[in-house]
This record gives structure tokens, sequence and C-alpha cells, in this order.
């Protein structure tokens, strides 16, 4: 899949009125989309597949928030005992990291952007319920990167998913990127994916 795909919009949207993209096939530019209103922008994908490096920065621009596991798990590192392992506080890391996402939503922030794999189709349907019921339209960006190129990603950022558990994302995955490549999902205003080479050029988003 080329770094910037076409925008798909679910049926009856119109993705150039809603996901514009400006400037995002430029060389070295990042991919820049427009929200405009309330939002929830979903950056979904395998883990390693570069949704931490697509988002640096972002959560610096104004009216737009970003929710990361990973924050949510160094705030829990720096509160727990020194040493404490991962595994003994995933599920907390989890909990704070969801919560913390449905009190952005129903909070006035105008972007709420979530970092989450979803790559089960439960976990994207949650987000879109929940972009529903906080009154904001739900948009997906898909990081379409073969389990190859994912794994060698978190070796690089030095945390490795489990052999089963990445097994499992890697098949839904694929799943996913087929759906997609064949039409879209129902129920997002929109649909952009890219590859990891999209990912190091990074996100700019605009009301």
């Amino acid at each position: 899949m080329s770094t910037a795909s076409a925008v798909r919009a679910a049926p009856g949207a119109a993705p150039t009125d809603v996901l514009a993209v400006a400037g995002a096939d430029t060389a070295d530019g990042p991919l820049v989309v427009h929200l405009p209103g309330r939002t929830v922008l979903l950056v979904a994908g395998l883990p390693g597949a570069g949704k931490s490096t697509l988002l640096a920065g972002v959560d610096a621009v104004p009216g737009v928030r970003v929710l990361d596991s990973g924050t949510a798990r160094a705030v829990l590192a720096r509160r727990l005992p020194a040493g404490t392992p991962y595994p003994a506080y995933r599920w907390l890391t989890h909990l704070v990291h969801r919560a913390g996402v449905v009190g952005a939503c129903l909070g006035p922030t105008g972007t709420v952007v979530v970092h989450l794999p979803a790559t089960a189709p439960r976990d994207r349907a949650v987000v879109r319920a929940l972009a529903r019921v906080s009154g904001r339209e739900p948009h997906l960006l898909w990081l379409d990167v073969p389990a190859e190129q994912a794994m060698s990603g978190q070796l690089a950022r030095g945390r490795v998913v489990r052999s089963r558990p990445f097994a499992a994302h890697a098949r839904r995955a694929a799943r996913t990127a087929a759906a997609l490549r064949a039409g879209g999902e129902p129920g997002w205003t929109s649909v952009r994916t890219t590859d990891r080479s999209g990912a190091r050029r990074g996100l700019a988003l605009a009301q």
C-alpha cells in the first residue's frame, strides 16, 4: 500500500469535507488532516507499526488531546515501587488509559486522538460508540504495516509483545487491512491508511 492512501468514507459521508488531506502526499511533509468540530481520531495498527512515531508532537497542538497507553504506563511506573515488573500492572495501565479516553471524549477538547492497536473489531466499535455518545465524529487512521516490520519496530523501541498475543494481533490486523482495502468499515465518518514510511513523516492536525 502506498505511503498515503486515498481517504475513504463510510456510506453517506463526504471524505473531502470531513477528513481532508492537505499536502499529505509530498515526499517530506507530514500527513496533514483536517478534523472540524468535535472529533475522535483512532490511530490504530499493530504494536510496533509506528503509532507513537506518527503522533510525536501532536499533543502540543491547541485543541487536541492524545491518549497513549505508554503515557499511562510511565505515570504508573513512577508511582509504583521501583522494579515492579510491567506484567504486574499491565491491567491497571489499560484501565487508566481507557478511563482517560472516556473522560477526554466527554470533555470539551475539540479533537481527541486515541492511540490503540485496536486490531479487534470490537475495540474499534467501542471507540465509534464512545464518539457518538459524546457528540463526536469518529475517524480512523490505520497503519497498514506487515507483521515483520512491526516486530522490527518493537525491537527498536525495546518493548516486545509476547509471541502469542502478537500473533493474534497480526491475524486480526491482516483481516482489518483486507477489509479496508475492499471498501472500508461501516460506522466511520472517514478512514485513512498509511504505512510505516508515512508514520515516520509525522502527523499534522488542523481544525
